[in-house]
């Protein structure tokens, strides 16, 4: 399996090496960045706790969570200049190619806490900023979901019993975009607002109607071939991410809409878009409370078998988190406490399953565990299997 989660595999000397930054940068692939999507999606519900601190905490996890993103971006640069080879070698990957969704989703949670945080503590100006960086997201987004899939059809080697829920990872990326839109855009003047509720739906369907063709193809996979490896076990949890960002994206651009089409003559439409909120939100919602549960059952089996670690447990949390987020916006628009009090649930779980994560990354960034550079074929110059 060395192939799907290169950089997660034995121990290494690593750091007894004097070359070890060199072999750090080289080894640096996309799938970190999902560390930033994690970590991101947990600093914008801990507010939602009804707590003394949380909403400081979740500031502070923000903040950490721009470091990181800082960090793994010059990580990336570095690799590209220092090691083309390998950064050529991820894109024809058929598994490290689809953590590039991670890159656009983990700004997003950047993004979104410049409204959640930065809005409060230095004013509008911070809504013009996360618009720019959206405009630049929104756009990555869509060029990752383009590129990867053309990268599928035409260059890498896949296979319907190898096929995972990681597939779904550049699709979503649109989607997360799209629910940034409705955040950001009731914070803005109706002319930036009106492009971005327009733009978010379209990003909507560049995303959702795609992700779930690949859940279709995925249910037929996992009758087919039974379930994933151990490796890939906490892959199951991936689509619910697209689910829940689809209703939460439904949602917000929902509550942005009213004032946008009142400025333009279009006021009789807004309870349409509202209420395409509330249905499509609760439709995406029931369907992902049934992945939840398939992907924790699931989980759970392979918990009493052994589940080896890798970075691929990050995919743990952001789409419990992105899930979370899509309770407590039905809580808000539907005033039912059901919601409300399973997001307070929710909280607390992708709280401890961040921390559970977080210690087992850095104890393999300690050792060196996380760094291990995949054997490469001489034929082709990319990872064998």
């Amino acid at each position: 399996m060395q192939d799907i989660y290169p950089s997660f595999m034995t121990a290494s000397p690593l750091f007894a090496r004097q070359d070890s930054a060199l072999t750090v940068v080289q080894a640096f692939t996309p799938n970190w960045f999902a560390a930033t999507m994690g970590t991101g999606i947990l600093a914008l519900m801990l507010p939602h706790l009804p707590l003394p601190g949380t909403a400081l905490l979740g500031e502070g996890l923000w903040v950490l969570n721009m470091v990181l993103l800082v960090l793994f971006t010059a990580l990336s640069v570095a690799r590209i200049a220092l090691f083309p080879k390998d950064s050529l070698a991820t894109l024809h990957h058929p598994v490290q190619s689809m953590f590039l969704g991670a890159v656009p989703m983990g700004l997003a949670t950047v993004i979104n806490g410049l409204i959640a945080f930065g809005v409060p503590r230095w004013g509008e100006g911070a809504a013009v900023l996360a618009r720019d960086l959206w405009a630049f997201d929104a756009l990555l987004s869509v060029g990752v979901g383009l590129l990867v899939p053309y990268l599928m059809f035409t260059r890498q080697d896949h296979a319907l019993e190898r096929m995972t829920g990681v597939w779904l990872l550049p699709i979503v990326a649109s989607e997360v975009a799209a629910a940034s839109a409705g955040l950001i855009a009731p914070h803005l003047d109706t002319s930036s607002a009106t492009t971005l509720v327009y733009a978010g739906y379209v990003l909507f369907a560049l995303s959702v109607p795609l992700a779930l063709m690949v859940i279709t193809v995925l249910i037929l996979r996992l009758a087919q071939h039974k379930l994933p490896t151990p490796d890939l076990a906490v892959s199951m949890f991936l689509p619910l991410g697209p689910l829940a960002t689809g209703a939460l994206a439904l949602l917000q651009l929902g509550e942005a809409a009213p004032r946008v089409l009142a400025a333009q003559g279009l006021g009789e439409l807004a309870p349409v878009l509202t209420g395409l909120g509330l249905a499509g939100g609760l439709v995406l919602w029931g369907f992902g409370a049934w992945w939840l549960a398939l992907a924790t059952l699931t989980t759970l089996r392979f918990v009493r078998r052994g589940l080896p670690f890798n970075l691929g447990w990050w995919g743990l949390t952001f789409p419990l988190g992105v899930y979370t987020a899509a309770t407590f916006g039905l809580g808000a628009l539907t005033h039912l406490d059901v919601f409300t009090h399973l997001g307070h649930v929710f909280v607390v779980v992708l709280t401890a399953l961040w921390g559970l994560v977080t210690a087992h990354t850095l104890r393999g960034v300690w050792r060196g565990e996380l760094f291990q550079m995949p054997p490469l074929s001489r034929e082709t110059g990319l990872p064998r299997p």
